[in-house]
């Protein structure tokens, strides 16, 4: 699963259990003050829940960031090096189109 992917899971994971806990709790056939003591578990648990999602996106993140920064720097290297050939290229080209005019001029003055 890719980085991006795992970090959209793990939150729509720890979203969705939110919301069935909290279902749950509001249509289980419990005594009201049970319910109320479920419900308030569940409240104080969500700070908890929520730095847990946070600290897995910073994680994310920072993979992220690094697979990037790996990527980008192997990118730049290949394209310095596709550049440099592509000057050698044409300097040699350069050189061997001097090299066939300069014959021509040369067959243009010795012939009649």
């Amino acid at each position: 699963m890719s980085n991006k992917g795992s970090g959209v899971f793990i939150g729509g994971l720890m979203l969705g259990t939110a919301i069935g806990t909290l279902t749950g709790l509001l249509i289980a056939p419990r005594k009201g003050r049970e319910t109320r003591k479920l419900l308030q578990k569940s409240a104080n648990a969500i700070p908890e829940v929520a730095e847990d999602l946070s600290t897995s996106l910073h994680i994310q993140a920072d993979r992220i960031y690094h697979h990037t920064r790996l990527n980008l720097g192997e990118t730049i290297e290949r394209l310095q090096l596709a550049i440099a050939a592509g000057v050698d290229a044409s300097q040699r080209e350069k050189q061997t189109l001097k090299q066939e005019n300069n014959l021509e001029n040369v067959d243009s003055l010795t012939q009649p």
